[in-house]
């Protein structure tokens, strides 16, 4: 690109020379040189001007790539309370919109604007080169270009920073207008989600034409320094010419290097614009990007790990989503090995949250959980979790299984399948194991879901077992088969279930009661309704409500 711009600074000096050669009333032969020479100089800086933008375009999508990678490593390490309360529509906002626009910059605004940063540097060093008054006339313009560009600035950071924000909004109302349109329908809601997704597009437009607005303003104000500058560069020619200290066509090549500065100043004024809004983007992209990475896969695997199946500690673990608001208060629990511990209470009791923090998905604000004397972690190296919220991913069902080992072969792939007594609709699938399933394939019944995510368990053979209200999506017709799939999950393994149906518990070794974040009982489950607490209390109710309901075929 420097080739290139170097190149093609020699068209003024020979566009003036034939300028000479006219006025001078030369032979026309005079002029063969000057044209042949414009030709070479078109096809040289064509040529480096096409290598070099293809260079650095290449460049600068291979570090975009990279960033891309990097925000969905980082983002998926992010802690779930910072994931949920982002939202996933501010989420696909940058990582679609804001790398769009950071793509288009890299694609166009980046060579441009090398290109002109070369062209500008170049250009007034060949007018000082011509006559330095030539140079000082050029610079007429520099203190309106400056300013122009300083009020840019100023006004335009903090307005794509608010659209940016407010487009985040409006596609986070879209997903979820759309992801439960069925309950929109279900309750007439749609006149109240059509408002405010009118709303959240009307706010995101009126951004975008306020920075229409500012374009606008910022293209009027640059032509008012092209007209200051190459009115003082035609006045200094003039003089020049009249006084005898230069020739017509020193004064023309003069005219004509600020005639060509247009393009490279503008260009990069301009890019300002494309800057701006790309930085914007790029800083959601980079404040996912710059927090901390997650444990190397290399590190975790040199960590001790628990063998068999572990015991599991928690020492006054307390922890609170809002701070000053405490869901758990100093918990002391001991689960020992291949024992299953149910955990119920009452919505809001802090089961949820005890249950993620022993898979690793949050760290604990005070206390301690030790594994067989390991920290959980985010790998799931340890801890196997099943929650109530299953996502089958779209793909192939055999794709879906290998997410939880890649390198099982298709055999165990049934096997795991049979354990939890799914292999019999799978293969009946139109296509078997390869049947596509998720979104845009085969849609799977809640309770096929919950048994493929026990199967992905079984692939993953974790020592130690989470489940969150892991059957709770089954009917009473898929409640019995859902049980006895999470019974082949646990079996042989450390388990806390946090159950949705008090069979569950009746099942367990041992039932934990947890009441406003604290443990209040804990027992088997004779001893407990023997001890007519809580639990006692709780029991009775299920049972109550199951005997007094009407039977259906």
């Amino acid at each position: 690109m420097v080739i290139a711009t170097s190149v093609g600074l020699l068209t003024q000096p020979l566009l003036g020379h034939i300028v000479d050669v006219v006025t001078e009333r030369r032979s026309p032969d005079a002029l063969t040189v000057p044209v042949l020479a414009l030709a070479g100089v078109a096809v040289v800086q064509g040529v480096t001007t096409a290598l070099g933008m293809s260079l650095v375009s290449r460049l600068g999508e291979t570090v975009l790539a990279r960033l891309r990678e990097l925000f969905v490593e980082r983002a998926l390490s992010l802690p779930l309370e910072r994931l949920e309360k982002a939202g996933s529509g501010d989420l696909n906002a940058r990582v679609t919109r804001d790398v769009s626009r950071v793509a288009d910059a890299v694609r166009g605004a980046l060579p441009e604007l090398a290109r002109s940063a070369l062209s500008i540097v170049l250009t007034l060093g060949a007018l000082a080169l011509l006559d330095w008054r030539f140079l000082l006339a050029a610079l007429v313009a520099l203190p309106v270009q400056a300013h122009t560009a300083r009020w840019y600035v100023r006004n335009a950071v903090p307005l794509y920073a608010k659209e940016r924000i407010a487009t985040g909004a409006q596609q986070q109302q879209l997903l979820d207008t759309i992801g439960g349109a069925r309950t929109v329908r279900a309750y007439r809601l749609q006149t109240g989600h059509t408002r405010r997704v009118t709303d959240r597009s009307r706010a995101s437009v009126e951004l975008t034409m306020r920075g229409v607005q500012l374009v606008l303003r910022f293209y009027s104000r640059l032509h008012i320094a092209e007209y200051a500058g190459l009115s003082a560069v035609l006045v200094t020619g003039f003089l020049l010419v009249r006084s005898g200290s230069a020739s017509v066509g020193t004064a023309t090549a003069a005219a004509l290097y600020f005639h060509s500065l247009f393009g490279p100043v503008n260009t990069a004024l301009v890019l300002l614009d494309d800057a701006q809004s790309a930085t914007a983007g790029l800083a959601r992209l980079v404040g996912v990007v710059d927090e901390p990475a997650p444990e190397s896969a290399e590190r975790a695997n040199d960590r001790p790990t628990a063998a068999g199946a572990p015991s599991v500690t928690l020492t006054a673990v307390s922890h609170a989503y809002v701070p000053g608001r405490p869901v758990l208060h100093g918990v002391d629990l001991e689960i020992r090995p291949k024992e299953r511990v149910a955990l119920v209470g009452t919505t809001g009791a802090g089961k949820t949250t005890l249950a993620k923090l022993v898979a690793g998905l949050h760290r604990p604000e005070s206390g301690r959980i030790d594994i067989g004397g390991v920290e959980p972690d985010e790998s799931g190296r340890l801890v196997g979790l099943v929650t109530q919220e299953v996502h089958v991913f779209a793909g192939p069902l055999a794709d879906d299984l290998r997410l939880a080992r890649p390198q099982a072969d298709d055999e165990e792939l049934r096997e795991a399948l049979a354990t939890v007594g799914a292999l019999g609709w799978a293969e009946a699938l139109p296509e078997g194991l390869e049947t596509v399933v998720g979104d845009g394939g085969h849609r799977l019944t809640a309770d096929r879901a919950q048994q493929l995510a026990l199967a992905r368990l079984l692939l993953a053979d974790p020592p130690v077992v989470v489940l969150d209200e892991a059957t709770a999506e089954a009917g009473s017709s898929g409640a019995r088969l859902l049980d006895e799939a999470a019974e082949q999950a646990l079996r042989g393994r450390t388990a806390l279930v946090v159950a949705h149906r008090l069979s569950q518990a009746a099942a367990a070794d041992r039932v934990v009661v947890l009441g406003d974040g604290r443990v209040v009982e804990s027992g088997t489950h004779d001893e407990l309704l023997t001890a007519d607490g809580a639990y006692a209390t709780l029991w009775h109710a299920w049972s109550g409500s199951r005997s007094a309901a009407p039977d259906h075929p």
